[in-house]
């Protein structure tokens, strides 16, 4: 029996989910990156976020969750997703090229002890590398999100996670699911007496 596209993609998601369900490594990685916001969120910093199309789509949901809410009532923590501002972006990309339209906002926004969390599926989208350097000549602390493909991004960040897929979509959904697994333990550590 052939597979529908949608069949064939929600098998996809499944078997992506299932792999990274049992990864004890990336779940480690995960862990490592909560508590690397935790600590920071804590020590007064904030988190900046950056990404390309659907990777922009979920450095803005991630923010969203840190600054409103993801489960539980509790004080607003400080996010930005350097995605959201228009006139910043197309000002900056006119004047300096795309590649340092986040860059751009990380040296004027950045400070040390903050948190990057960078987005790349293929590990090489340009604008988010000079953004992984802007970010440590800075003082940042660095997260990258990639794919099975872009692993190499390893040497850009701090922390990288990657997500067991080749297929952009699917290694997006594991982002967004790693996401909402740190903004879960984040409010864990930071709010644990608020209510759902």
């Amino acid at each position: 029996m052939t597979k529908t596209p949608i069949a064939a993609h929600f098998a996809a998601s499944l078997a992506a989910l299932t792999t990274a369900a049992h990864d004890d490594a990336l779940q480690t990685t995960t862990a490592v990156i909560a508590e690397t916001l935790i600590a920071a969120l804590r020590g007064g910093h904030k988190l900046l976020l950056a990404g390309n199309g659907g990777s922009a789509g979920d450095a803005q949901h991630i923010a969203a969750e840190i600054v409103g809410r993801y489960k539980l009532d509790r004080p607003g923590w400080p996010a930005i997703a350097l995605t959201t501002d228009t006139s910043a972006l197309t000002a900056i990309a006119n004047d300096y090229g795309f590649e340092a339209v986040f860059a751009r906002q990380l040296e004027a926004l950045g400070r040390p002890g903050d948190v990057f969390f960078g987005y790349s599926t293929s590990g090489t989208s340009a604008n988010v590398l000079a953004a992984f350097a802007a970010a440590r000549r800075r003082g940042l602390l660095t997260v990258g999100f990639t794919g099975k493909k872009g692993a190499a991004m390893a040497a850009h960040c701090d922390h990288l996670f990657v997500a067991p897929c080749e297929e952009t979509a699917v290694a997006q959904q594991i982002h967004l699911m790693a996401g909402h697994a740190i903004c879960d333990a984040v409010e864990q550590a930071l709010a644990p007496t608020a209510r759902g």
